[in-house]
C-alpha cells in the first residue's frame, strides 16, 4: 500500500491541483492535514472525502513540521501503509511518478526522494537533494576548494531520467516515499520546527541511524512555490519566517558538521547577514529576527510559538 500526506494552509487552488493529481495516480489512500485554514479549505475537503481520501483539520495552525508530525503518525497507526508519501499542498507528482515508483526495484532503500523541478521545466533548487559534505571525503573536497554548494548538491546530470538511483544525506519533503521500516526506526518529524528545516533534519537523522535514502530521477515531481530568490538565495514573506529559517538552520548544521560545527558558525553568520541587503526597506527587522533565530539557534531553544515571532515581527 502507498498513502500519500499532504500538509496545506490556506492555498485551497494548490491543494485542488494537488488531490485532483493525486486521484489520478495509483496511490491507494490520501490523507490531507489541514492546517486551521482560513480559505474555505475544510469545507471543499468534507465535499470530496470518500474511499481513497480523508482528511484532518487542526484547530490551531502547527507549521509544516507540526502538520507532518501528526499526519505521518495518523496514517502510519490507522493504515500501516508499506510506503508513505509525503508533499507539500503547493508540491505534487508529475503525471506517471507513481507508477514509475511502483515499478523500479526499491531493494536496499529504506526512502526514495523523488527530481523535483518547477512547473516552466526546471529544477527546483530549494528541493535539490545533497551529500552531506561532513561525512564524505568527495564532497568535502569538492567544497573546500571553493565550488560551495555545488561540492555537495547533486548535480543537474543527476537529474536525467536514465540516470542511476544514488544514495543522498538530505531529501526535501516534496516526493519522499518513507519505508514502513524508516518510519519505525527514525519517528516523526520534531513539530517545534515548525517551519524549514524539518525535512532536512528528518532525513539527517535518518542516515545517522543507518537508513538508506536514493534519489530516483526518474520519478518526477512538480513544486509550483511562490518563493522569491534575491540576490543572495530566497526572500522570505512575511518576515516571521526569517527567524525559523534561521535558527532551525542552525540545528540542522549542528547534526551535519558534528565537530566542524563551531568552526563553521563565524562563516555562517557573516554570510547571513549579507542577505539583509535583499529586504531592502525591511532590513533592520531581518537584522532583530536573525539575531533571535541565531541566539536560540545556539542554544536549542525550540519554545518560541509562530504566534509570538509574528507579533514580534509587527511590533518592533
Amino acid at each position: 500500500m502507498i498513502a500519500a500526506v499532504v500538509v496545506t494552509h490556506n492555498r485551497l487552488s494548490q491543494l485542488q491541483i494537488t488531490v485532483a493529481r493525486l486521484l489520478a495516480e495509483p496511490v491507494d489512500h490520501i490523507f490531507v492535514y489541514d492546517n486551521a485554514s482560513e480559505d474555505g479549505t475544510g469545507d471543499w475537503l468534507a465535499g470530496q472525502a470518500g474511499p481513497r481520501l480523508s482528511f484532518h483539520r487542526s484547530d490551531i495552525n502547527r507549521g509544516g513540521a507540526g502538520g507532518f508530525a501528526h499526519a505521518m503518525a495518523e496514517v502510519a497507526q490507522g493504515l500501516d501503509p508499506d510506503w508513505l508519501l509525503v508533499m507539500d499542498d503547493d508540491g505534487r507528482p508529475a503525471p506517471g511518478a507513481i507508477a514509475a515508483f511502483r515499478k523500479m526495484d526499491k531493494t536496499g532503500w529504506d526512502a526514495i526522494g523523488a527530481a523535483v523541478f518547477t512547473p516552466a521545466g526546471e529544477i527546483c533548487e530549494m528541493n535539490r537533494p545533497y551529500r552531506n559534505p561532513f561525512w564524505r571525503v568527495r564532497e568535502f573536497l569538492h567544497t573546500l576548494v571553493g565550488k560551495g554548494r555545488r561540492g555537495f548538491h547533486l548535480a543537474d546530470a543527476a537529474y536525467r531520467p536514465d540516470a542511476p538511483v544514488v544514495e543522498v544525506d538530505m531529501s526535501s519533503f516534496v516526493g519522499l516515499f518513507l519505508s514502513r521500516h524508516a518510519l519505525t526506526a527514525a519517528g516523526m518529524p520534531d513539530e517545534r520546527l515548525f517551519i524549514y528545516g524539518d525535512d532536512q533534519l528528518y532525513t539527517l537523522n535518518m542516515r545517522r541511524k543507518g537508513l538508506r535514502i536514493g534519489f530516483a530521477p526518474g520519478i518526477r515531481f512538480e513544486h509550483d512555490t511562490e518563493a522569491r530568490q534575491g540576490a543572495s538565495g530566497v526572500v522570505l514573506r512575511p518576515l516571521w519566517k526569517v527567524y525559523f529559517m534561521y535558527r532551525n538552520a542552525l540545528i540542522a548544521y549542528r547534526v551535519a558538521a558534528g565537530p566542524w560545527f563551531w568552526p563553521l558558525v563565524p562563516v555562517l553568520l557573516v554570510k547571513w547577514h549579507r542577505k539583509a541587503r535583499d529586504y531592502g526597506p525591511d532590513a533592520a527587522m531581518f537584522r532583530h529576527l536573525l539575531r533571535l533565530a541565531i541566539r536560540d539557534g545556539l542554544a536549542g531553544r525550540l519554545d518560541r510559538s509562530h504566534a509570538e515571532l509574528r507579533e514580534y515581527a509587527e511590533n518592533s
